[in-house]
């Protein structure tokens, strides 16, 4: 019976999410350092699940660059340096302006309204100071920008981008006040949408990945130092 639940599990990809964001969490905020080997076996009775969930989880961490695996050998702890994060950041904000300034001039009324009432309501999860649910909330704001796009090549460029990204991103809401600055940033975004400021929407989007860029790199200093 133990074994059936394991696969409804896995076909419903909630156990390997789980343990990605876990192990990326930990490797991003240091608690696991550069060289240290992730044995699958020790994971899976972590987690509870057999070890195939647990390759899958690695595949995913080593195509994020946080994990490095030669064949026949155990997975280990990459080190992601400042100066390669910045660059991907750097390559994320020009990507999230593109579709911002898109999103302004080619998104239907009812996506303008939809992403400002999300937006609207984040501040609630702001006030209880949810970092989990702003963090949901927060990919799912992104989402919205680059489907308001309207561009298939630039919405794959961007979620590639954003995948190997995401712990990071994740990680900045563990800084004191990240998450009412998030909000503000995320409004001026809004605002010039709602306006189909193209020009002032793609501004926006750029400082707010490089502020962001700045907050998330803040880990990996601290990993360097370590």
């Amino acid at each position: 019976m133990k074994q059936v639940r394991r696969k409804e599990i896995i076909r419903a990809g909630t156990t390997v999410e789980q343990m990605v964001r876990a192990i990326a969490d930990m490797i991003v905020t240091g608690v696991m350092s550069p060289g240290d080997k992730l044995d699958e076996t020790s994971l899976a009775v972590r987690f509870d699940v057999s070890r195939t969930p647990v390759r899958e989880a690695l595949r995913q961490l080593c195509a994020m660059g946080l994990v490095g695996r030669e064949p026949n050998r155990s997975a280990v702890v990459t080190n992601v340096s400042e100066r390669y994060l910045h660059s991907m950041f750097e390559a994320m904000a020009e990507l999230e302006a593109i579709c911002a300034r898109l999103s302004a001039q080619r998104m239907a009324i009812d996506e303008r309204h939809a992403l400002e009432a999300a937006h609207r309501a984040s501040m609630q999860l702001v006030r209880r100071g949810a970092e989990e649910d702003y963090a949901a909330h927060n990919t799912d704001f992104h989402t919205r920008l680059y489907r308001g796009a309207h561009n298939d090549h630039v919405y794959d460029l961007v979620t590639q981008t954003r995948a190997r990204l995401a712990p990071f991103r994740r990680a900045q809401f563990r800084l004191p006040g990240r998450l009412a600055k998030s909000y503000e940033e995320h409004d001026v975004i809004v605002t010039a949408i709602m306006r189909a400021d193209a020009i002032g929407a793609g501004q926006a989007a750029y400082s707010h990945v490089s502020i962001v860029s700045d907050a998330s790199t803040v880990f990996a200093s601290v990993k360097d130092e370590g």
